[in-house]
């Protein structure tokens, strides 16, 4: 009878040895208990939360009503109905962004969909809208310059 070589058989003398090493999940563990140390220590202490933007004095305010659709352009009135802004998609697309984004809010908060909204400039650079109907609000900055910007030629209008 003629020895056949065994094509299949595989070597598991390398399967012995850890996938991870010991010191690796040491180090892993450690790292996540020193956070979770320091997180607990953070709040438990009553330090002051440090991501938020900085706030001012308000310099500048207008209130108005904005208008968008899913296209990207936008529409922006005084109070009064005068025409503020008639934005194109190519210019209004962060402005109709941030609409979009009102309009869900107001529906989670079951209030009418149309609504004043503020826009205020602080003495620091920073521009922030706010939704009185929701209590929604936004710092501006933390979209970009040119988003913030968009925002800022509404103010100077």
């Amino acid at each position: 009878m003629a020895q056949t070589d065994n094509i299949h058989a595989t070597d598991r003398t390398g399967h012995d040895k850890e996938l991870v090493p010991r010191v690796l999940v040491f180090a892993v563990c450690t790292f996540v208990l020193i956070v979770l140390a320091l997180v607990t220590w953070s709040r438990l202490s009553g330090q002051p939360v440090t991501y938020t933007p900085p706030t001012g004095t308000i310099t500048h305010e207008r209130t108005f009503n904005l208008s968008g659709d899913m296209s990207g352009s936008a529409i922006v009135t005084d109070l009064d109905g005068t025409l503020i802004a008639d934005l194109n998609p190519k210019e209004g697309g962060f402005i109709s962004g941030v609409w979009r984004v009102i309009q869900r809010e107001r529906t989670k908060h079951r209030v009418a969909l149309e609504g004043p909204l503020t826009l205020v400039r602080y003495d620091n650079g920073r521009i922030a809208i706010h939704d009185p109907s929701t209590g929604w609000s936004a710092d501006l900055m933390g979209f970009g310059i040119d988003n913030a910007k968009a925002f800022a030629r509404l103010l100077a209008q």
